[in-house]
């Protein structure tokens, strides 16, 4: 580290200049107290305000006895870092410092040099001074104040690619629906309920990004007049309600219309003639890209952590990519949308 300089300035922020130029942070290893302090952002020492300062991808290497590896308040913090981004190597099993033997052993440094050099191999840093636009999540559309139209989101893959965009260098913008997952690490999160309100924060964003990337499920309906208080069954006349809906804003046609340089990435959910609607979709709308996947392939159901995806691009290109975790279908889309933001 740079020694301080003899009088104390301003510019005396070391620690946040060594966030600002790292190509990776490793934590290994990362005791329960760190794991805990990194994961609800306190910065009371040099390594965690270090992490708080960072714009890498932050890999952590959990290491402490079985019980403190296996409390449900430990395994819910690295849950948490996961969510955030943070690359985790599990500890492995064997004898530990207390005479006890199970998982909490930090890895051999061979194994966390691999693992490091796999996060790089997938996170390059090719989107710096690219600002992204992210939709995620569903939209819920009211019917009364406690009941909504809305469909089986969870906003994981919108997630996955904010995390991956933002640790590639981006200014990611993520315009999120109501999600239960934690907002990736260096990412602006914009939080919106119904579809009109994601399609007022997208035109917001719009102009000043390069790259769109509208993974949301955007509701297609909604009721026409959401009553105002509790719709109570006694009330009903019969057995049967009747909702009468309209049609919510077509948030990628719209802002198709006022593209200039901008990059347009679409998703499409279909069930049958996926490739036929997935073109009709990118021609009509005008994108450069489609995200194709089928709910009912294995891997690519609501709420998985896995995905399986087609990627249908404008000149008619259709590849197909294996299942795989979807932060790494998140980089292969970026992987091909990349070198479309550098022309």
């Amino acid at each position: 580290f740079p020694s301080a300089p003899e009088e104390p300035t301003t510019q005396w922020t070391t620690h946040i200049e060594l966030g600002m130029w790292a190509d990776v942070m490793v934590i290994a290893p990362a005791s329960a107290n760190t794991v805990a302090k990194v994961a609800h952002g306190i910065s009371d020492n040099f390594l965690t305000t270090l992490v708080l300062a960072l714009r890498a991808p932050l890999v952590v290497a959990p290491a402490m006895d079985v019980d403190m590896w296996q409390n449900e308040t430990t395994q819910g913090n690295i849950d948490r870092l996961s969510q955030a981004g943070c690359h985790i190597i599990p500890p492995e099993s064997g004898e530990l410092a207390s005479g006890l033997s199970g998982p909490g052993r930090l890895p051999e440094p061979d194994r966390i040099v691999q693992f490091v050099d796999a996060v790089l191999e997938r996170v390059h840093q090719d989107l710096r001074e690219k600002r992204i636009l992210v939709t995620a999540g569903p939209t819920q559309e009211p019917i009364d104040p406690v009941r909504y139209v809305a469909n089986r989101s969870s906003g994981k893959m919108g997630y996955a690619i904010a995390n991956a965009a933002a640790q590639r260098g981006a200014e990611v913008v993520l315009v999120s629906g109501p999600v239960s997952l934690h907002t990736p690490r260096n990412v602006r999160r914009v939080d919106v309920t119904t579809a009109e309100e994601m399609h007022e924060a997208v035109q917001r964003e719009f102009s000043s990004v390069d790259l769109v990337v509208m993974a949301a499920a955007v509701a297609d309906f909604a009721p026409v007049k959401p009553s105002q208080s509790k719709i109570k069954r006694e009330a009903l006349k019969g057995e049967t309600i009747t909702l009468e809906l309209r049609r919510n804003p077509d948030i990628l046609k719209a802002i198709a219309r006022q593209k200039k340089q901008q990059l347009l990435v679409g998703f499409a959910l279909e069930t049958e003639n996926e490739v036929e609607n997935a073109r009709r979709k990118l021609r009509e709308k005008q994108l450069d890209m489609v995200v194709l996947n089928n709910p009912r392939e294995e891997g690519a159901g609501f709420g998985a952590d896995t995905n399986v995806v087609k990627i249908v691009t404008a000149d008619g290109d259709v590849e197909a990519l294996p299942q795989m975790a979807k932060f790494d279908v998140a980089n292969e889309i970026l992987n091909r949308v990349v070198p479309r933001l550098s022309l």
